[in-house]
């Protein structure tokens, strides 16, 4: 019971461990399979079965009427697609479907993981990052999971809002290429690619942003450090999902499973080249982003520098000027000695002051105007 107008105590959500909340492992010594599950919303689930003459694709409420595609008779190939990860009822249901390998089921919901590619007798399982724009202008990256057998391929996506694969989905509505006489394997790979190519259009942008900042750089005079951080970042994350990536991809090419056919590895190497074609615009836009920060701090400099000169001239300039009125701001008189000051009797003495003092000021403009200290020679050059 709580007193009348006193709230009850509000409870602090207990925040998880730190190395849960940025990795999402197991705690230390937990048993190989443990999947870190917390959500109750159940993922969006599709199902797209296929052959050369017919194609059904639906959106499915229970994974139970996804079994009547993979138990038929029918020489077609099922693609079941799941967008989401955080319900464990789900996701151990689709275990038991796929009969997938516990640990290839501890990859594919608790992530991030890094690009990977793992045999199994029964499937092949395939880690990857997908990078995409995230609304803002900036770049997100997003764990997809590619697990492809005799007959069906499996994806489970992280987010449910967006992917980079209806590209492959309209190729399979329309029956173009040769995807729809092919096996899962090809399926696998037209996914992997699409995942892969996803990376250009990403780059495209990050490059105008790059030709844009080198232009504005030198001419700019609001602060521009920020912007040139965010294009560094955003590099850094798209080469942490490439990297590992090439890498799986040249697995897959190395690899002996007899669920990827030889006609298959001919096309795994074009998505090989693709990944390897990343990495160097990745790198070369790195090292452009850097040496675009060492030219806005040079810049930067610089005009400091030509702040401290303008600076000191001025200063320079007051100091004959402050010599002068010291001199004569002394209080001698020359009834004493003729050496003392006789200018303060004189007619003219004020005039004459005033005219040292701006002689001793056009003086040093000529002076620092042929020593080139002075003018916009400097500026015309830009």
């Amino acid at each position: 019971m709580y007193r009348q107008g006193v709230p009850p105590p509000v409870k602090k959500k207990k925040k998880r461990p730190w190395h849960q909340r940025f990795t999402r492992e197991p705690p230390p010594a937990s048993p190989p399979g443990t999947l870190l599950l917390e959500s109750t919303t159940k993922p969006r689930m599709f199902v797209i079965d296929y052959s050369p003459e017919v194609v059904v694709e639906k959106e499915i409420h229970d994974l139970d009427e996804a079994i009547e595609f993979l138990t038929d008779d029918r020489p077609s190939i099922t693609w079941v697609d799941i967008r989401g990860i955080g319900h464990r009822e789900t996701f151990e249901r689709i275990g038991r479907i796929f009969k997938i390998h516990a640990l290839a089921l501890e990859d594919i919901v608790n992530v991030p993981q890094r690009p990977k590619a793992d045999a199994y007798p029964d499937h092949h399982l395939v880690i990857a990052r997908m990078a995409q724009s995230n609304g803002n202008g900036g770049i997100c990256t997003e764990q997809i999971a590619i697990l492809f057998g005799p007959g069906f391929v499996l994806t489970v996506q992280e987010e449910s809002d967006r992917d980079v694969m209806e590209g492959v989905r309209e190729r399979i509505r329309r029956g173009g290429g040769s995807i729809r006489t092919r096996g899962s394997d090809y399926l696998a790979y037209a996914v992997l690619d699409a995942v892969v190519d996803g990376f250009f259009p990403l780059l495209e942008r990050l490059g105008e942003r790059l030709e844009d900042l080198e232009l504005e750089v030198p001419r700019s005079r609001r602060p521009m450090s920020r912007q040139i951080h965010d294009l560094k970042r955003d590099l850094l994350t798209l080469r942490r999902a490439i990297w590992p990536q090439r890498d799986l991809v040249n697995n897959l090419l190395r690899d002996e499973s007899p669920l990827i056919t030889k006609e298959t590895r001919i096309f795994l190497r074009d998505t090989y080249d693709h990944s390897v074609q990343v990495m160097d615009m990745v790198e070369t836009f790195r090292e452009l982003s850097s040496g675009l920060m060492d030219l806005y701090l040079s810049t930067v400099s610089n005009r400091m520098n030509e702040i401290m000169k303008v600076l000191t001239i001025i200063s320079t300039i007051f100091l004959p000027i402050t010599a002068i009125a010291g001199i004569y701001g002394m209080n001698f008189r020359h009834e004493s000695s003729p050496f003392n000051m006789p200018e303060l009797d004189w007619y003219y003495g004020y005039p004459y002051s005033l005219m040292l003092m701006l002689g001793s000021v056009v003086g040093l403009l000529i002076y620092y105007r042929r020593k080139g200290w002075l003018g916009r020679d400097d500026l015309d050059e830009e």
